[in-house]
């Protein structure tokens, strides 16, 4: 069985449903991609949903909506996408924080470096997952 990836922030409208987009397309093979937030907006970044057709041709409009973290299974990886606050918090094997800015009111060329980073991160977790590298046989923690 393929682990659950869950990236996660505040308002699940952004960095996560852009990780999110990308997991499905370069890591399913490997893992699920999930995203969540303790937050939802009525609909999720518009910059971020154009930028994302542009760079990889995923309409985020038509499969992807803010989600609570209630509303996704129990993840074995939890990715923090960066949240300069208190990120949520989700139970897991395996955690890391991707640090990554909120390109939110900022401009095209912000919201493509940040897609980009994604873009490599997801390949390198992809990478990792797929070498063992990540040690998913522990007991879920908090």
């Amino acid at each position: 069985m393929k682990p659950k990836v869950a990236f996660i922030c505040v308002h699940n409208s952004c960095r996560s449903q852009m990780a999110e987009a990308l997991g499905v397309m370069i890591g399913s093979a490997v893992f699920e991609s999930y995203s969540a937030g303790t937050e939802t907006k009525p609909q999720i970044n518009q910059d971020a949903v154009r930028i994302i057709k542009d760079l990889y041709k995923i309409d985020m409009n038509e499969t992807h909506t803010s989600k609570l973290i209630d509303d996704i299974p129990q993840a074995d990886i939890v990715i923090k996408m960066g949240c300069n606050v208190v990120c949520p918090i989700m139970a897991h094997r395996h955690e890391e924080d991707w640090g990554l800015d909120d390109p939110t009111g900022k401009s095209d060329a912000e919201f493509i470096k940040t897609a980009r980073i994604i873009e490599e991160k997801i390949k390198d977790l992809k990478k990792r997952i797929g070498n063992n590298e990540i040690d998913l046989s522990g007991e879920v923690v908090w």
